[in-house]
């Protein structure tokens, strides 16, 4: 798994409320579509070269022009995730917006593949958020590899995280994740993006795709910071899942990530 460390990113000051971004394209998963509600996806340039890249897509309107008027969303007016086909390289980043409607990133995708682009948006004049999918391929001979095992135990830097819940085809439930450090529990998480912890899940196969905020958020007098970040979500269907969390302490964002079937209620 590839952890990015998010610095030098504009901040706004409106956020969404806790959420879970999913299903919003008549019925269909989030993220298998590349348009949808008349808004588009266009990458600059699908195929790329491994290693640093400077990365570029735009948001076309139903005008057919690029969009640059947005409501932010968690404080960020567009959150950008990347993956392996696989599921074994994650990256979620936050791009900057030209003023002529491109948005572009610094990415270093360091392995030829398949790797699948997708952009949680929610454009003013929609007034709704929606989540656009599209595919990137990396030239250069392709390895694939298999999608991790399942665990609910997830280590990074020194972090111990750990899984609690259960994934239930189309029934809510809640899913508690649990930071240590050293064998200690973490209380002392910091906000990220108006969070504690931002939580991603996509569906080995189709990467069906599903953004979920915790429930609380800091400052509200009743979250606490750490060791637990818990969610409320439903996956989409059956399927094994891959779920990454975005967590930051010591003034550094870390990601883990789990792998989990679902099951049966």
């Amino acid at each position: 798994m590839t952890t990015q460390t998010h610095t030098n990113h504009h901040d706004h000051t409106a956020h969404a409320a806790p959420t879970a971004h999913a299903g919003h394209g008549g019925g269909l998963p989030g993220g298998l579509l590349i348009t949808q509600d008349g808004y588009t996806l266009q990458l600059t340039e699908p195929i790329t070269e491994p290693g640093e890249i400077d990365f570029r897509f735009r948001i076309l309107g139903p005008d057919d022009k690029p969009v640059t008027d947005y409501t932010a969303i968690h404080d960020r007016e567009l959150h950008l995730i990347v993956v392996q086909r696989e599921l074994t390289g994650f990256w979620h980043v936050h791009p900057q917006l030209d003023a002529d409607g491109t948005w572009v990133v610094r990415l270093n995708l360091p392995v030829a593949g398949a790797y699948r682009v997708f952009t949680d948006i929610a454009p003013r004049a929609l007034g709704k958020t929606i989540t656009l999918g599209a595919d990137l391929a990396v030239a250069g001979r392709y390895e694939p590899r298999p999608t991790p095992h399942a665990a609910r135990i997830a280590l990074v830097d020194g972090y111990e995280v750990t899984f609690d819940g259960e994934l239930v085809p189309g029934e809510g439930r809640l899913l508690t994740l649990t930071v240590g450090k050293d064998g200690a529990p973490v209380t002392d998480l910091q906000p990220y993006l108006a969070a504690y912890g931002h939580l991603v899940i996509l569906r080995a196969g189709d990467l069906a795709y599903v953004h979920v905020h915790p429930n609380g958020e800091p400052g509200d007098g009743v979250t606490a910071p750490g060791p637990d970040v818990t969610f409320h979500t439903a996956v989409p269907g059956p399927g094994t899942y891959r779920l990454f969390l975005d967590f930051k302490h010591g003034d550094v964002v870390r990601t883990v990530a789990f792998t989990l079937p679902t099951v049966n209620a």
